[in-house]
């Protein structure tokens, strides 16, 4: 796949450490979400959830065939380890920091950056929805079984969301087949409906 993937991760832990979740998005170029995740990792803390987080988004673009990727995470601390700015001083982030690095380097393009928290909301939401619900969900909805798959779109298709307002144009439609397409998110976690 020469699409560049765009991963957005998050980790997060009530009571740091305590009950833990990670949130990935994985988005096609046009800012689609392709894959969302939230998983339920059991007790750990912030910083070894979003190392999970990110761990589980590079393995899923992989699972695409992507061999470009842009990575996005609102941990300042796991981007600048991950870009050779900080050092891993933490044992228990050791592991996983590597782990990351084995993957991250096994495409072909790869560039990490920081992600305002704002800009990582979906990601946010999933991860504490799995929190919340201690399994994991594939659709930051509130009623995951009523989302209904999301027809082709075309390029010009127009897409607003009913809970915050904004909108999107759609300028270049995914490749990908209809069946693997998820329906348009907000990144305040709603639904976005056809205009």
């Amino acid at each position: 796949m020469k699409e560049t993937i765009i991963i957005e991760f998050d980790g997060g832990s009530r009571g740091n450490p305590g009950p833990a979740g990670i949130g990935v998005v994985l988005r096609a170029g046009d800012g689609t979400p392709v894959v969302t995740l939230g998983r339920f990792i059991g007790r750990a803390t912030n910083n070894v959830a979003e190392y999970r987080a990110l761990i589980t988004g590079l393995q899923k673009a992989m699972e695409l065939g992507a061999k470009n990727i842009h990575v996005r995470g609102d941990s300042e601390l796991i981007v600048k380890q991950m870009r050779g700015e900080y050092r891993v001083k933490s044992p228990d982030l050791r592991d996983l920091y590597e782990e990351a690095q084995v993957l991250y380097h096994q495409f072909d393009n790869a560039r990490i950056e920081h992600n305002y928290r704002e800009k990582n909301m979906l990601a946010d939401r999933l991860a504490n929805l799995a929190m919340d619900r201690k399994a994991e969900v594939t659709d930051a909805a509130d009623d995951v079984a009523s989302t209904p798959a999301t027809p082709e779109s075309k390029a010009g298709d127009r897409f607003a969301c009913p809970r915050c307002g904004c909108a999107i144009e759609v300028r270049h439609p995914s490749r990908l087949r209809p069946h693997q397409l998820n329906p348009f998110t907000c990144t305040c976690g709603a639904k976005m409906n056809g205009m």
